[in-house]
């Protein structure tokens, strides 16, 4: 069973898929992991280094999901929940889990480093900016409580903002120097690389069908085979459901998929990096109707939108987030797009993820509310020391599925409108 590859710059810019083979027949290993994403590959790669047999089931190829096709902005922090929040939530483990988030960027670009992975990676730092001068704020809140846990932020005023971005658009704004981005699709076919180098057994093509508890360990079914294992991890994130749905109904109905649209640019000329965003960072700012962009490494400016519906989506984004660009940068001129595509974002009605225990020795976590790039990679890390049964990082919970979820799925391009109202006007 292969999935047709999803056009996307990345898809265009990134050296070939590795040929991994479908599962036929019965595999067995100390732990299986689902799914071949950021979180899946992270996970066998520190089970691999710890000895572990790993056997990896995905459903299409490695970052064929949301890992391979979004924006590639390494952000360590949540949409949302700031960290007196989730300590306020989760007491001593969400203190573990702040620490956690503020470390996030920096794994990835250790790992990156270490393993050499020619992700086109540059950590040039995270920039906030805020739209509306009450919003300073949300950017005064935010620095204060992450610089009480150890975190490279800076407030920023007016002009600051806009001698880092070469925009008016913005009002000040904070920003941490261990974010920045990545060529997504990249980072993850690299991953499979080294993980498969670690003796990881890696099936393509092999979407889980169901698991279940047998034995003393797990069995997982797939459409022509099978896998045994002590322990499992389920890593799929908004994808839970989409390959079949009776895999983890709880999981997949905690979360909401959204489609999120990604474009990029025409190369940008000298002139105009040197006036737009001349240090690089990546930048999303705080309205809920996201405004966001970064350079690749061939100097497009990579930015994208959002639909309440789908149709003639790619034109209408084209019009729509070439005028944005111009307000923003008024320097730029005529915007021309050589990209635009999408895929499901896990969405979750409080834009806190979810971590579970299914079991003795199975995990899984979803809900990455647009913020998996960093955070994924740690949470793999945590997912493998859990397998260890150490203590981990994550605050775990029993799985709530959404009431009338398919309806909600439905309706969730609706709260855009919600998004755009509050946008619109100014914080008290």
């Amino acid at each position: 069973m292969k999935s047709a590859w999803p056009p996307s710059l990345w898809a265009d810019v990134t050296p070939p898929v590795d040929d991994y083979p479908s599962l036929a027949g019965v595999a067995t290993g100390d732990v299986v992991v689902i799914g071949g994403g950021f979180t899946g590959l992270s996970t066998a790669l520190h089970l691999a280094k710890d000895g572990k047999r790993v056997v990896l089931l995905e459903a299409a190829a490695p970052g064929w999901g949301a890992s391979g096709r979004n924006n590639g902005q390494v952000i360590p922090t949540l949409t949302r929940p700031n960290p007196d929040d989730i300590v306020a939530r989760h007491g001593a483990d969400g203190e573990r889990f702040v620490a956690l988030l503020r470390d996030s960027a920096s794994v990835l670009f250790d790992l990156v480093r270490r393993l050499d992975i020619p992700a086109e990676a540059e950590q040039t730092g995270w920039i906030q900016p805020v739209h509306t001068p009450g919003r300073m704020k949300i950017a005064e809140a935010r620095v204060a409580q992450w610089s009480r846990y150890g975190a490279p932020v800076e407030l920023l005023d007016r002009e600051r903002v806009r001698q880092m971005t070469g925009s008016e658009a913005w009002h000040g704004g904070f920003w941490n120097r261990s974010g920045g981005h990545i060529n997504p699709l990249a980072l993850a076919r690299g991953l499979a690389r080294a993980v498969a180098a670690k003796g990881v057994s890696i099936f393509a093509g092999t979407p889980a069908l169901s698991f279940a508890r047998e034995g003393g360990g797990w069995r997982v079914a797939t459409p022509h085979g099978e896998v045994r294992a002590k322990a499992l991890v389920l890593a799929t994130n908004a994808y839970t459901g989409e390959f079949a749905t009776e895999l983890a109904p709880a999981i997949a109905q905690e979360v909401v998929p959204v489609l999120s649209w990604q474009m990029a640019t025409e190369p940008l000329g000298d002139n105009l990096r040197a006036s737009i965003i001349p240090g690089r960072q990546a930048v999303s700012d705080t309205h809920g109707d996201l405004w966001f962009m970064r350079y690749d490494a061939r100097h497009r400016l990579v930015t994208g939108g959002a639909l309440i519906a789908p149709v003639n989506g790619a034109q209408r984004l084209r019009r729509r987030i070439g005028e944005r660009l111009k307000r923003i940068f008024p320097q730029i001129g005529e915007v021309r797009f050589s990209h635009v595509w999408n895929g499901y974002i896990g969405m979750t009605t409080d834009y806190f993820p979810r971590f579970h225990r299914l079991g003795p020795d199975a995990y899984a976590w979803a809900g990455c509310n647009g913020r998996a790039v960093a955070l994924s990679l740690s949470i793999g890390r945590e997912l493998a020391r859990a397998v260890d049964g150490a203590e981990v990082a994550l605050p775990f919970s029993e799985p709530r599925p959404l009431p009338a979820h398919g309806l909600l799925r439905r309706l969730a391009p609706l709260n855009l409108v919600l998004y755009r109202w509050r946008d619109a006007r100014e914080i008290a």
